[in-house]
């Protein structure tokens, strides 16, 4: 095995294929990176079985990449990223030498690291699942950053760390919740596609930091796992046992009041009271009628906020009304700015916040008891 190859090119696959290691890798051998040379490119291979990423370096015009034999090697991911890193050239030969240890070397410097044969390194089934579908990236960066905040941070019930896809009549919709907020997404696809999976959002968010402005991402699924390619990236994930709750019940679907104002100006309100926190939890209470809206907060030992959202445009009888003030928050960050609707049926009633002008996101928070 040799290659010479571009620092740079090298390095940014050595960082994709990393994205997919795990501290707590539960074999030896996903700790490392498994670099293959073939004729015409370069496969790095990073997993820690949970989530597993492929991407190809390919030759081409620019002369990047020059394999001067084939070959296969496991190297400790760490070790290899912190070498190419520091070594000051632009290009950069690897050479496979004896015992399963490779020579890397530039201009002006050399190493040698011992590394793991390629046979030891677990079988990924990297096959490609039917069921596809192709998405612009900028959509599925959407449809990531508007829900995988709501997942649950807790192990409890596994199946809410996850988002979940649900298509049917080529409508997708992806739902998170930890049962205190729901975050919906709904897409619409050429396909008419069937299927009910639920993703981890941390797999998620990883497939979101490969994606870039305005391309095109193929999505293939089946009942095991998810694919997602991007450009010569593949990140396969695993996807979490369990039946998704049936959330649709939940999404009232008539509303006593409405509260239109702009995005920022009650995120900047929520953002100056959050300092004043009960037992770590920021209590936000909103305090509406049609001739003023107020937005406080209150603490025995910290002390009290108040606040006058004069652009707030209120419609219903009065309503007091209490939330935690990190949920809204979320959910105002990710709903971009403009006009915001917050939607309620009654004081100790689920509400849902959405843009004025996009009905493809549901912001759903549940109420808490309000303070007197």
């Amino acid at each position: 095995m040799n290659f010479k190859i571009s620092k740079t090119v090298f390095y940014n696959a050595l960082q994709i294929a990393s994205r997919a290691i795990s501290n707590f890798s539960p074999l030896p051998a996903f700790s490392g990176i498994k670099i293959e040379a073939k004729p015409d490119c370069l496969v790095l291979v990073g997993s820690d079985s949970d989530i597993s990423i492929k991407t190809i370096v390919r030759m081409n015009k620019e002369k990047s990449l020059s394999i001067k034999e084939t070959g296969s090697i496991v190297i400790e991911s760490k070790y290899i990223l912190e070498i190419i890193r520091k070594m000051n050239s632009d290009e950069i030969e690897f050479e496979m030498i004896e015992n399963a240890s490779a020579k890397i070397k530039s201009e002006t410097s050399e190493f040698k690291i011992n590394g793991m044969r390629a046979n030891e390194y677990p079988n990924i089934d990297f096959n490609c699942p039917t069921m596809r579908f192709e998405m612009n990236s900028d959509v599925l960066k959407e449809i990531i950053s508007q829900t995988t905040f709501a997942t649950s941070k807790s192990e409890t019930r596994p199946v809410l760390t996850g988002v979940n896809f649900n298509c049917s009549n080529a409508r997708l919709n992806c739902i998170a919740t930890d049962s205190y907020r729901l975050a919906k997404k709904t897409v619409d696809l050429d396909e008419n596609l069937s299927f009910n999976i639920t993703i981890p959002a941390r797999n998620l968010i990883e497939v979101m930091k490969t994606l870039d402005l305005d391309e095109t991402v193929m999505i293939s699924v089946s009942d095991k796992k998810a694919q997602f390619v991007i450009a010569d990236t593949l990140i396969q994930t695993r996807l979490i046992d369990g039946v998704f709750p049936e959330t649709e019940r939940l999404i009232p679907v008539s509303f006593n009041y409405e509260l239109e104002i702009d995005s920022q100006e009650i995120l900047s309100a929520i953002d100056r009271a959050s300092f004043i926190k009960n037992d770590g939890v920021s209590v936000i209470k909103l305090s509406l009628d049609e001739n003023e809206c107020l937005l406080s907060s209150r603490a025995q030992e910290v002390g009290s906020s108040k606040e006058n959202l004069k652009n707030g445009v209120f419609k219903g009888e009065h309503l007091d009304i209490s939330f935690n003030g990190l949920y809204v928050f979320d959910a105002l960050k990710v709903i971009n700015k403009g006009k915001v609707r917050f939607s309620f049926s009654g004081e100790m009633k689920p509400f849902i916040v959405q843009n004025v002008e996009d009905h493809s996101l549901i912001q759903l928070i549940l109420p808490l008891r309000t303070y007197a």
